[in-house]
């Protein structure tokens, strides 16, 4: 918000100084504002008569108002030493350095003045706006009601207490105490009712704390004529798309896109073009707002705001390259850029360029001192790279008369932003109610993942599995290693190799089969909802059989808040032999299935997601039968550092388990951030 300089005409003509009609000509000049002819005035004046107080103040005023507050300031120091003790004098004298922005220097004279003059209005104003320009907003409001008991109602005293208002929710806003903010501006209603200003900064708060309905209701306030209306439409499509309403923010943009052709004011034009512009990125009609930019482009050049959209653009879209370009090139003109600076900072991120993200945040906090947005995308950062323990503890049990307990700990510390290590310990129980077998496992495993480049990291796990049953045991080396990259935008690629073993039930454990997993996972997205995995696995056992899987679904994101996405999914599985009597393994099996899943808020901190499909499986040549599967969790952040929830899923598709049978599960999880920062944190955070 715009910082108001508190700096007025004390009223000459109240003090007196008005008085001589040959003057009045300067005196009106002076009160219209027109400082320039002022200053001639008064200096031809005083070539007749050097020795007039009065001249002399005014024309101290007009070259202080006209630029040249250094001048007067000397102008009137001089006159200070003629007349120590006149008033008028020493109270413009003071001003003047108010219009040289010395504000410590003139709190320490006004200090005095008004301990002198107790009851002058102007020394008690000029006191008041002198603490406010100090941003000392308390203080300078006690001192401007005290101004207002002297004169009720004074323009210029409410004008002042407005801006001191201003200032100070500014300031709460700043601090993050919008509640606080919002009574303060509340306030300056009592003495402007409806004043733009107040309104517009009010709706700020409002949209900041997502309190869409009050931003929406505030905005309407501010429509009372043709251009504050098109203001009033533009800031309800923010609040729209705020409040996850796309549909409407679009609705809203176009009705001000189509009002703005008629008005005469160019700023508020390309205001209204930028937020139909972002009201269609936020839609994802992605073609129009390319199409709609490059206009833009062509009737405006590269325009800061017309780089801030292709930059935007490129983020949803997933050309990160090019919108960190843009916002770069935004930077080169205006180095203080809002867009420029946390754009940047976002497509950083987004790329991996994890302390080259960072840096660019704290240089937009140290610009726009504890700006949310800002402080949110550090928060989310640490989020990410900050050491946690997560805990999960589940039970399962089939209709083959299996049970299993289980607990999975595992604790993450990251290193550095390319460099992260893991520690994980899984103890499973299973048993069978039938033939009363157990087995226990004992899994400890520590990993590692390194970042070769940004979206190019290897991942490698190593560790132990220790099974124990009727009284024997054995150790096993398990290992995981793997490549994820992503080869263009919109594509995932994981190629990789694991070696396990068999642990799902007691008779398989007392087996001690060990599989390698040789796989390949792809993901080919889009920027129009449709979307493609495939997932290809070879597996050799140390029983000698071998295992070929493959997945493959083609999907749709219809809703992206809440998250609603459908497809059809694919499965073929075959090994080399049958040993069903041991384990599921045909020649052949194959499932198709349609699914859908949906995910979203259910309060402010709880998200759920729910995914279901159905469909047919057919093992070898037998005939086909119905399937279904269910999986659904429940998540709440209990604080910025710990979340926890719970989760189930129930399967019949016979290859869910390596025994084929219908398979449920039931869980909770907690993960808890033991650190608010990454341990490299204050590494990057002092470059």
């Amino acid at each position: 918000m715009k910082r108001f300089i508190n700096i007025i005409i004390l009223g000459i003509a109240a003090n007196g100084v008005f008085a001589q009609s040959p003057m009045d000509e300067g005196f009106q000049l002076l009160e219209k504002g027109d400082f320039s002819k002022a200053e001639i005035f008064f200096d031809d004046f005083l070539k007749d008569h050097p020795d007039n107080k009065t001249a002399q103040i005014c024309y101290g005023r007009a070259v202080g108002l006209n630029g040249n507050p250094n001048k007067a300031n000397t102008l009137f120091n001089v006159l200070m030493t003629q007349h120590p003790d006149d008033y008028e004098v020493r109270i413009n004298y003071y001003e003047s350095f108010l219009w040289g922005k010395q504000y410590k220097a003139a709190e320490k004279l006004y200090a005095g003045l008004v301990e002198d003059y107790p009851n002058k209005f102007g020394a008690i104003l000029g006191y008041a706006n002198t603490l406010s320009n100090l941003q000392k907003y308390d203080e300078a409001l006690t001192w401007i009601e005290k101004a207002l008991l002297l004169q009720p109602g004074n323009p210029s005293a409410l004008i002042s207490k407005k801006y001191m208002n201003l200032g100070l929710a500014n300031t709460l806003v700043q601090t993050q105490d919008y509640d606080g903010a919002k009574i303060k501006l509340k306030t300056i209603f009592n003495d402007f009712e409806n004043d733009r200003e107040t309104l517009l900064n009010l709706a700020n708060v409002f949209l900041i704390t997502k309190e869409v309905d009050s931003a929406k209701a505030t905005y309407r306030r501010l429509a009372i004529n043709a251009k504050d209306s098109i203001v009033a439409l533009n800031g309800i499509a923010l609040a729209e798309h705020i409040g996850e309403k796309d549909k409407e923010a679009l609705k809203v943009s176009v009705l001000a896109k189509n009002k703005v052709s008629s008005i005469s004011d160019s700023e508020l034009r390309e205001k209204t073009y930028e937020r139909y512009a972002q009201a269609l990125i936020w839609n994802r009609k992605f073609v129009t707002a390319k199409k709609y930019i490059n206009s833009l482009s062509s009737q405006y050049g590269d325009r800061n705001w017309v780089l801030a959209l292709r930059a935007t653009l490129g983020m949803y879209t997933g050309n990160i390259k090019k919108s960190l370009a843009h916002y770069d090139a935004i930077l080169a003109s205006d180095s203080t850029s809002f867009d420029g600076n946390l754009g940047k900072a976002n497509a950083l991120f987004a790329l991996g360029q994890i302390e080259e993200a960072y840096a660019a945040t704290y240089k937009t906090l140290d610009i726009f001192e504890n700006q949310k947005d800002a402080q949110g995308l550090i928060e989310k950062i640490n989020g990410q790279y900050s050491p946690y323990v997560q805990e999960t503890a589940s039970y399962s049990f089939d209709n083959g008369n299996n049970l299993a307990y289980a607990t999975n700990t595992t604790v993450n510390l990251p290193v550095s932003a390319k460099f992260q290590s893991s520690v994980n310990y899984q103890y499973r129980l299973t048993e069978n109610a039938a033939t009363s077998a157990k087995a226990n496992t004992h899994t400890a495993t520590v990993g590692l993942t390194y970042a070769l480049i940004p979206k190019l990291k290897v991942v490698g796990v190593a560790g132990m599995n220790n099974a124990q049953f009727d009284g024997n045991a054995y150790t096993q080396p398990i290992l995981n290693a793997k490549l994820v990259t992503e080869p263009y935008r919109l594509q995932n690629l994981e190629l990789g190799y694991q070696r396990e073993v068999q642990n799902f039930n007691t008779d398989l454990i007392e087996r001690e089969i060990v599989m390698q997993h040789y796989g390949l996972n792809y993901n080919l997205g889009s920027n129009v909802g449709l979307g493609w995995y495939t997932q290809l696995i070879h597996t050799q056992q140390s029983d000698d059989n071998q295992r070929d899987l493959l997945f493959t679904s083609l999907y749709y994101t219809a809703l992206r808040k809440p998250t609603l996405k459908f497809g059809l999914n694919y499965q073929y599985l075959s090994f080399a032999e049958q040993v069903s009597t041991i384990y599921f393994s045909p020649e052949k099996y194959q499932a198709g299935e349609i699914f859908a899943e949906l995910g979203g808020k259910f309060a402010s901190n709880s998200t759920y997601r729910i995914n279901a499909a159905t469909g047919l499986q057919q093992v070898e040549d037998d005939d086909m039968t119905s399937i279904f599967r269910v999986e659904m969790n429940v998540k709440h952040q209990f604080s910025k550092r710990l979340s926890g929830g719970f989760y189930g899923k129930y399967s019949n598709i016979a290859s869910a388990t390596a025994a084929g049978f219908q398979f449920t599960e039931i869980g909770l999880q907690l993960k808890w951030l033991f650190k608010k920062q990454p341990f490299f944190f204050d590494k990057v955070a002092s470059r």
